[in-house]
């Protein structure tokens, strides 16, 4: 069966990353998600030095950031009465391929400073159910049997791999454990402890195979971005950050039923082609990247993205986690703040936050050295992003 796909990606060559925020981590929010998203963007722009009226253009996904706060709605919060305004796809992809939404607008004229957003508030309504049960089938052919939540969708997919590939449960581990530790050396996360390998192992089980800390924490939460050209972000009161590629990728499978349907359990939907992209347009390779922040919903989602991404071949995640190290000081670092098993889950725009950060040099106990080339991926089941980002 030939896959088709919708593709998504032109050479970057003028987008700049100049201000980034993130509110605090939490579960439960005193705020509302508006208010968040607000103050996420104000502190995208404080950290940038851009005045909230200079901004042109304001950019979100196409599902969760309307429902939180729309576009029009920030635009009308910034002052600006002559705003573009614009979105793509569904959280994680829709993330990751917004800053090649916004060289669209840059290279067009039709915004020269962007900010892009994104909230939710799943803590607040106890948890991200509603949004998969909102399709037509799930309601007659899943729920009445039990098949309905996040951490069943991907049991089957950590079932298929551990079956065809035995022994993988340590690489499981470790990624538990290495978010955990990251955490705690950032300081501010959902769950602040280190986690134990004996609290790992003796977890309760959520969805066989699945435990507790195999899956990510629920958040109340929004992060920003603010994006403008090389010339207007030397002025920028922070170090800019360069995007190298921003790629999306639509597999022709609808949401419905990439859960269930979906042929191949041992690679997630686009996540291959999306890389390709990515590396094809920067000009590199996964062996350029000095750090990943990889979309960890669930320990097997970031297993299988190893492969998926090229960092090693099918099968092979196991051994490169344990050769190659993704631990802080490790050979490919990766979800330094956390990820979302840890610090927050915010769909991704808290990987990118955290990736600015690193660029800028202001990731605080979580701040790596001699870093070049970022990589941070946006899984949407069925979409998928991939962001690669550096310094100047």
């Amino acid at each position: 069966m030939v896959k088709r796909y919708r593709r998504m990606s032109v050479e970057m060559k003028n987008v700049y990353i100049v201000g980034a925020a993130q509110t605090p981590p939490v579960r439960v929010s005193d705020k509302p998600v508006d208010e968040l998203v607000m103050d996420a963007v104000y502190g995208a722009l404080e950290d940038a030095g851009i005045a909230a009226e200079e901004v042109d253009g304001v950019i979100t996904d196409l599902v969760y950031g309307p429902r939180a706060i729309p576009a029009q709605q920030v635009a009308a919060n910034l002052g600006n009465p002559s705003m573009w305004t614009g979105g793509r796809s569904i959280g994680g992809a829709g993330i990751m391929s917004a800053p090649d939404l916004a060289r669209q607008a840059l290279e067009s004229g039709l915004a020269t400073v962007i900010v892009f957003y994104y909230g939710m508030d799943n803590g607040s309504r106890n948890g991200p159910y509603a949004n998969h049960n909102r399709y037509q089938a799930k309601p007659y052919f899943e729920r009445p049997y039990g098949f309905t939540g996040q951490p069943v969708y991907f049991a089957p997919w950590a079932t298929r791999y551990l079956h065809t590939f035995p022994g993988a449960e340590a690489a499981l581990e470790e990624l538990a454990l290495v978010c955990s530790e990251n955490a705690s050396r950032k300081g501010g996360a959902q769950r602040p402890a280190r986690l134990t390998a004996d609290e790992y192992r003796t977890a309760p089980v959520i969805a066989t195979p699945l435990r507790l800390r195999d899956c990510c924490v629920i958040s109340d939460g929004a992060g920003a971005i603010v994006m403008t050209t090389r010339d207007r972000a030397r002025d920028c009161r922070t170090t800019p950050v360069k995007v190298l590629a921003s790629t999306l990728v639509q597999p022709t499978v609808s949401p419905e039923s990439v859960f269930t349907q979906y042929g191949d359990l041992l690679s997630l939907p686009g996540a291959s082609e999306a890389s390709r992209k990515a590396f094809s347009s920067a000009g590199l390779s996964p062996k350029d990247v000095s750090f990943a922040q990889i979309y960890d919903c669930f320990t097997i989602s970031c297993l299988l993205q190893f492969e998926d991404l090229g960092f090693c071949g099918k099968g092979e995640a196991p051994d490169f986690i344990k050769s190659k190290g993704i631990s802080f000081r490790g050979g490919l670092p990766i979800n330094t703040h956390g990820g979302f098993l840890a610090y927050s889950y915010l769909l991704g725009v808290d990987h990118v936050v955290e990736a600015v950060r690193q660029f800028q040099g202001a990731a605080g106990k979580s701040q790596l050295e001699n870093i070049e080339v970022g990589l941070i991926s946006g899984l949407s089941m069925p979409d998928y992003g991939v962001l690669l980002l550096s310094k100047e």
